[in-house]
């Protein structure tokens, strides 16, 4: 598809108004089919990238609007951007089309301190926010490691390190604007309104949370705020197997320790971080634990817990108190995907995403263990196992046909695995490109029936991320 950049820009120019001087501002790039695509994106997925046709950045909603307007007019795909961290394809064109850079409308529109909320554009990132927030005591505490943009983050989901405490975006996403494929601005909870809680009408804000761009184009999100916890710190626990740490995870879950990460990384995942890290934690199946609270609160709960690890064989808690030491912690945990690939430099890697529920995850993990050694492949593990969510990433040659086979029957397998145990094939990074037949063994035909239909009414040309999700 070749299309007129001059023609879309006067197009766009005459459908804003000319006092408005939004132009002079307005950035409207494009290269064929070139290197732009790769500049925007440091998307590490092994899922192929494509190219859009158009790259267009604008400032506000109403530039949002007016060039989704001419898309629709014109029949042009629509692909939201955000900062390029997703796994699964999301941001790949199949059928070319306009790229909607959203990375320059980035403020932070209003903070409600005393509520507890805070309203922001799409270009505002995790960490971003966050170092808003720096002086107000509050924060926002979901966190999937990339320092990925917050309306991308409610597009595909996501969640984290925190989950566990602190909910994925679905429980703490409050409103949404959304630019629908015409060009229409929807407020899904209504304009404006930021409640705790509401029983009005259908939940449309939490449609589109997850929707990964193919219904509509996010371009404000209304979040839940926390108080900083008065005291937090971090513990390394190390166990002699896999079966006895993800035991620890399930029993310290049942005595209810309001833990707020806790986080499992296999004997070969603990040697990659070691090595990357420079750090020198024992070789095992080990937990990452935090806890957040008062100083009261948090030695009950390190006394329980210690005593759960204790019976199960493992280690003295190794502690990170102050936030230098804490922070080289949680670094080494959110850096596991570079530390994998340094296993086999030259290589690619890729993510599987598994969820189940927890009772069933010391089962998984050691059957999925047991997988990866017989099949030969390097697929460290790691992962969100508070609320039963794990990775194997895995890293192989894309020139050796047969270990890229084995890898691909492997995660087909663990895929099916989590799906027969009552979970789901992605926790945490959207169904994209590579999941959709997944999707439809996960949810049966009938769901998917109704997901088209949603689809048709709100995007009737098809023309939001097509070729995602469904």
């Amino acid at each position: 598809m070749q299309v007129n950049i001059l023609y879309i820009s006067r197009i766009v120019h005459s459908r804003l108004e000319p006092s408005s001087g939004s132009f002079q501002h307005f950035a409207l790039l494009a290269e064929m089919k070139g290197c732009l695509w790769a500049q925007l994106s440091e998307n590490s997925t092994a899922v192929m990238s494509l190219c859009t046709d158009v790259v267009v950045f604008p400032w506000s909603v109403e530039e949002v609007s007016a060039l989704a307007k001419i898309c629709h007019h014109h029949q042009l795909p629509m692909i939201p951007f955000g900062t390029g961290t997703g796994l699964e394809g999301g941001v790949g064109a199949l059928k070319g089309g306009v790229c909607f850079s959203l990375r320059r409308m980035d403020q932070v529109l209003d903070l409600h301190q005393e509520d507890f909320d805070v309203t922001v554009e799409p270009g505002v990132t995790r960490k971003g926010l966050n170092s808003y927030l720096r002086d107000t005591g509050l924060w926002f505490p979901v966190d999937p490691g990339a320092d990925a943009s917050l309306c991308g983050m409610a597009a595909t989901s996501a969640s984290g390190t925190n989950a566990v405490h602190y909910g994925t975006m679905r429980e703490n996403v409050l409103n949404l604007e959304v630019v629908l494929a015409d060009g229409t601005v929807l407020h899904t909870a209504g304009k404006g309104r930021r409640p705790r809680k509401t029983s009005a009408g259908y939940n449309l804000t939490n449609l589109f949370v997850g929707s990964e761009g193919t219904l509509g184009i996010i371009t404000k999100a209304t979040l839940r705020l926390y108080g900083i916890p008065e005291s937090m710190v971090s513990a390394v626990c190390s166990f002699p197997s896999v079966q006895s740490a993800v035991d620890s995870i399930v029993q310290i879950l049942k005595a209810g320790v309001a833990i707020a990460r806790i986080e499992f990384l296999d004997d070969v995942m603990i040697n990659a971080c070691n090595r990357f890290n420079n750090l020198s934690y024992e070789v095992t199946p080990t937990l990452f634990l935090e806890f957040h609270g008062s100083s009261k609160s948090m030695q009950e709960q390190v006394s329980i817990t210690e005593e759960i690890t204790r019976d199960n064989g493992g280690s003295d808690f190794a502690w990170a108190e102050d936030e230098e030491t804490r922070g080289r912690l949680w670094k080494a945990r959110h850096d596991a995907w570079y530390a994998a690939l340094a296993l086999r430099p030259e290589c690619k890697a890729y993510s599987t995403d598994v969820c189940v529920p927890i009772s069933r995850l010391p089962q998984i993990i050691v059957e999925t263990k047991e997988d990866l050694i017989r099949n030969n492949i390097t697929g460290p593990i790691a992962g969100h196992v508070g609320d039963g969510n794990f990775h194997c990433l895995i890293v192989l040659d894309p020139n050796d046909p047969d270990e890229v086979q084995r890898v691909h029957s492997f995660t087909e397998r663990l895929a099916r695995r989590a799906l027969v145990m009552d979970g789901t094939c992605t926790g945490e990074h959207g169904i994209g490109l590579g999941e959709r037949a997944l999707l439809r063994e996960e949810v049966g035909p009938l769901a998917i029936e109704v997901m088209l239909g949603l689809k048709a009414t709100l995007d009737p040309k098809n023309l939001m991320n097509p070729g995602k999700v469904l």
